[in-house]
């Protein structure tokens, strides 16, 4: 049913941008991990980062306003329960993914002008600027992804399946949920070389690193290790194209077993591509910042791996938030 929209919930969204433009001005300027220990006055602020003092003021009385910072005559400091989530000390900080949204403006800002024809942007758009913030973006994305993993790990029915390949698996976030719910399982993580390594720490560090092998590539192009029973191919789809992803499933058919299963996580489209909403959304996050990527309807889906060879695809588990599986088999 078609939503009833007033004219202040049209401008509401229409200024939407406003408030996440001054939430990621301050996680550039590092504003909640300045604040986290003690207050500071608006004059200490600007000193510390260089910045213009009323521009400053504007900006820091903005986030007050949003709760994002508290105001009191010692200063401004940054509440617990936000220091919690922005604070660049904290172990749960999910900063590193507020400066990855911090890098995709300019390309959204492109919108208009892709849709009229003109070319997304063709350099790479770097998750991270540097190895420090790339192990943060990683942690943060392990932290926030966690119980995402867990529910689908418990969703999917293992059987028989001893031998998991984790195609992309960044720094083991599926590879530890799919080895806790099917203890006699080992696993294959197959990832770029630095974020392996980031593999090693953290499955060393869950006592899994004897279950698991773990195999340096790029997904784009190499092949993997064969012998699996099931492989997991999450949240990659919708970076790449139709191409892309076909040769992907072929280059994952050719690693399983007969008998064994393919799992792919992601978006997963309604054929009149509106639904879920977040996909529909999604999907001009990868107009702008790719050549060919975007979200994908099950039935796209369903003749890509047919064609790679797959048979007995299936929906496994419906979703609202990249959490849809499709399911199929190696004959």
């Amino acid at each position: 049913m078609t939503e009833e929209y007033s004219p202040e919930k049209l401008l509401q969204i229409a200024r939407g941008f406003m408030e996440s433009r001054i939430l990621l001005s301050a996680a550039e300027l590092d504003l909640f991990t300045l604040l986290e220990a003690a207050p500071l006055s608006a004059e200490e602020i600007a000193n510390k980062t260089g910045a213009d003092l009323r521009a400053l003021t504007a900006l820091v009385d903005a986030l007050a306003a949003m709760g994002l910072l508290a105001k009191t005559e010692a200063g401004y400091s940054c509440p617990p329960g936000v220091a919690h989530w922005l604070g660049g000390h904290s172990p749960k900080t999910i900063l590193p993914m507020v400066h990855h949204m911090a890098g995709l403006w300019p390309r959204w800002s492109r919108l208009t002008a892709i849709v009229k024809g003109y070319p997304p942007a063709k350099e790479k758009l770097d998750l991270t600027r540097n190895a420090a913030e790339l192990r943060a973006f990683i942690g943060a994305m392990h932290s926030i992804g966690t119980p995402m993993a867990a529910r689908i790990a418990a969703a999917v029915d293992a059987g028989t399946a001893r031998a998991l390949l984790d195609v992309g698996g960044g720094s083991g976030t599926y590879t530890i949920a799919f080895l806790r719910a099917v203890p006699e399982m080992r696993a294959t993580l197959f990832d770029l070389p630095p974020v392996i390594e980031m593999a090693r720490e953290r499955l060393g560090e869950e006592g899994m690193l004897g279950r698991t092998t773990l195999v340096a590539g790029n997904f784009h192009h190499d092949d993997f290790p064969g012998g699996h029973d099931l492989a997991l191919i999450s949240a990659i789809i919708h970076s790449n194209s139709p191409e892309e992803n076909l040769n992907l499933y072929r280059r994952v058919f050719r690693a399983l077993k007969a008998g064994g299963r393919i799992l792919v996580r992601d978006h997963v489209m309604s054929p009149d591509r509106t639904r879920p909403r977040d996909g529909a959304v999604f999907a001009i996050n990868m107009l702008v910042g790719t050549s060919g990527g975007g979200t994908y309807t099950f039935g796209e889906i369903e003749a890509d791996l047919d064609r790679a060879g797959f048979t007995g695809i299936r929906l496994l588990c419906e979703g609202d938030h990249m959490d849809a599986v499709v399911e199929a088999h190696r004959p």
